[in-house]
């Protein structure tokens, strides 16, 4: 059973059509849109200030969505993925938005739609990532602008893929 508990009287939000493994951790103040994904061993912190995901947001397996208290909430917008092991951290995430593997998005950042942070980047404190655009490198900079059959190969296929994934595991 994964762990879904209220801390300071706020429980979450999930929507019955979202699959959660069972070893996620999903506390506090998270509301989930519909047709979202939490893996194996994500965790979702709502504890110290509130997390917004919308629809079809994928959390992949180890990715940890934590925020900052009294300071920094987290939102994240729809059609979104989070990759393996990626920290996302009071900021705010639009629609449209690949977070690759091992990334890190740290406080107060903004990334704007239909944008790519590459595996392993770090997009420091306070970055304003410009939308249509591929972020990579520690920290992350801009490396080019991103192309429509990226937008459409890589950030709708992989949001698309773990909606299917998710009900491979919902029948089983």
């Amino acid at each position: 059973m994964p762990i879904i508990k209220p801390v300071r009287g706020k429980s979450p939000e999930i929507p019955e059509d979202c699959y959660i493994a069972e070893n996620a951790t999903i506390v506090g103040d998270v509301v989930m849109g519909k047709s979202c994904s939490v893996w194996f061993n994500a965790v979702i912190r709502g504890d110290v200030n509130y997390i917004r995901m919308g629809n079809r947001v994928n959390v992949q397996d180890g990715a940890i969505i934590h925020c900052t208290f009294e300071k920094y909430p987290t939102q994240i917008g729809h059609n979104v993925s989070i990759g393996h092991h990626a920290i996302v951290h009071g900021c705010t995430i639009h629609d449209n938005v690949l977070i690759g593997m091992g990334a890190i998005v740290m406080d107060d950042c903004v990334i704007e739609p239909n944008t790519i942070i590459a595996a392993g980047a770090i997009v420091t404190q306070h970055t304003h990532v410009e939308s249509g655009c591929i972020y990579a490198g520690i920290p992350a900079k801009k490396i080019k602008d991103i192309s429509q059959e990226l937008i459409s190969g890589e950030i709708d296929r992989i949001a698309h893929n773990y909606v299917m994934y998710s009900g491979w595991f919902k029948d089983a």
